[in-house]
């Protein structure tokens, strides 16, 4: 009588394990963007993140002064979403990160 008892127990469990992990995947898939967009525009249902730690060691790894560099970039791929392709220039790819300035007026990001 106890395994029966036991095994209801672990069903039971295992079953709200499930539905919790069905309404965590609902959740992400439900990020909504504002809908006041002009007709005929692209509206995105959810806000695509970029992995900014591996964008930022392709950005940096020819960096002389990497740590520097990962922690600039880091900061402003996570203000932006967007970090320039290549390992230097092409900054005009992505406003945000071109026009962040440091306290000095100079540029932050790398």
């Amino acid at each position: 009588m106890s395994i029966s008892k036991f095994l209801l127990i672990t069903m039971v469990l295992i079953s709200l394990f499930v539905v919790r992990l069905v309404e965590a995947d609902d959740d992400d898939n439900n990020q909504v963007v504002n809908t006041a967009a002009p007709e005929g525009a692209y509206t995105p249902t959810y806000i695509p993140t970029l992995d900014c730690g591996a964008a930022c060691e392709g950005r940096c790894r020819l960096a002389s002064r990497q740590k520097m560099c990962l922690r600039a970039c880091g900061t402003c791929c996570a203000r932006c979403n967007c970090v320039p392709p290549g390992t230097s220039g092409n900054q005009e790819l992505c406003p945000c990160y071109h026009d962040m300035l440091t306290h000095h007026g100079k540029r932050k990001c790398p």
